[in-house]
């Protein structure tokens, strides 16, 4: 159970709580996966919707394949998310009824297989965001004083 990181969705972390995580599958082309597996793929401001009992994946941008001709995908399509039945009924119903959004957090190989993890997120407010940098910055101090004190 190898799993290689594509890319992070560091910005999500810093704009959202992330309440519950899942991990789907995603409907790829030939030159999407040839892309992927050089790494270029980029998940800022990309979220999830469900539509018709399916979740697709918006503003998902995989660079076109250098080497494709004709066949080469369009970099931002929307890409059709593999969940379970439950989960997408879970993840729809937070979405409509509670405010809460869908956004990837990382993007990997697993075995082979392009996998997406999704959180359930919820928006930070600004002061949310400037308490989880004090508490960062007070983390920070504390293992730099530890580090000193253990010289």
């Amino acid at each position: 159970m190898s799993e290689k990181l594509i890319c992070n969705n560091k910005k999500a972390y810093h704009d959202y709580f992330i309440e519950e995580k899942f991990e789907a599958g995603m409907v790829l082309k030939g030159t999407e996966v040839k892309s992927l597996r050089i790494g270029k793929a980029n998940l800022n401001d990309s979220f999830a919707l469900v539509k018709n009992g399916e979740a697709f994946l918006h503003n998902l941008h995989i660079s076109p394949y250098d080497f494709g001709n004709r066949e080469n995908h369009d970099p931002d399509r929307m890409r059709k998310l593999l969940l379970h039945k439950k989960e997408i009924g879970k993840l729809f119903s937070m979405i409509r009824e509670q405010g809460y959004t869908v956004v990837p957090l990382r993007l990997y190989f697993k075995d082979g297989l392009v996998k997406v993890e999704v959180g359930l997120a919820k928006g930070k407010k600004l002061y949310d965001k400037r308490e989880d940098m004090k508490k960062k910055d007070m983390r920070r101090d504390v293992a730099v004083a530890l580090k000193e004190r253990n010289r």
